[in-house]
């Protein structure tokens, strides 16, 4: 019994010891990377530039986007919902993040948590964030966006 107990506090000890190692072989280097691209994208918003916010998003009908109108497959149909939703610089408005958490999934793919902000003229507004990214091409792209 005595034997199992080290068992399991050592194999308890080596996924501690994965999981930290994990989060510093290059985290903090694709935490930057997520963190500009994701910077990029609100000042693309900000201008009113939707196709250039839409950048950060792979461009692919393999996209998921979750929003309140529940899932929408593509980055087409993505680009065009923001459009329909957004159509002025009334409504598309100033857009800052709050990145919250981010999680590395694997070598290549992040879970990042956040909240938006959405200061305009016809009405602020915020809410939260769920996103996949995934580095394709030594580009971080959301593969998979859920915000409410």
């Amino acid at each position: 019994m005595k034997s199992f107990k080290i068992f399991i506090f050592l194999l308890f000890a080596i996924t501690l010891t994965g999981y930290a190692q994990k989060k510093t072989a290059g985290y903090e280097t694709s935490k930057k990377e997520i963190t500009a691209m994701m910077l990029q994208q609100a000042d693309d918003w900000s201008q009113g530039n939707i196709e250039a916010f839409m950048e950060g998003y792979i461009k692919s009908d393999s996209l998921k986007f979750i929003g309140s109108s529940g899932l929408t497959y593509g980055w087409q149909q993505t680009l065009d919902n923001y459009k329909k939703r957004y159509p002025t610089a009334a409504h598309t408005g100033t857009l800052t993040f709050d990145l919250i958490d981010f999680d590395p999934l694997a070598k290549d793919i992040f879970f990042v948590v956040g909240k938006y902000n959405l200061k305009r003229e016809m009405g602020d507004t915020s809410g939260y964030f769920s996103l996949i990214l995934k580095k394709i091409d030594g580009k971080w792209k959301i593969i998979a966006d859920h915000s409410s």
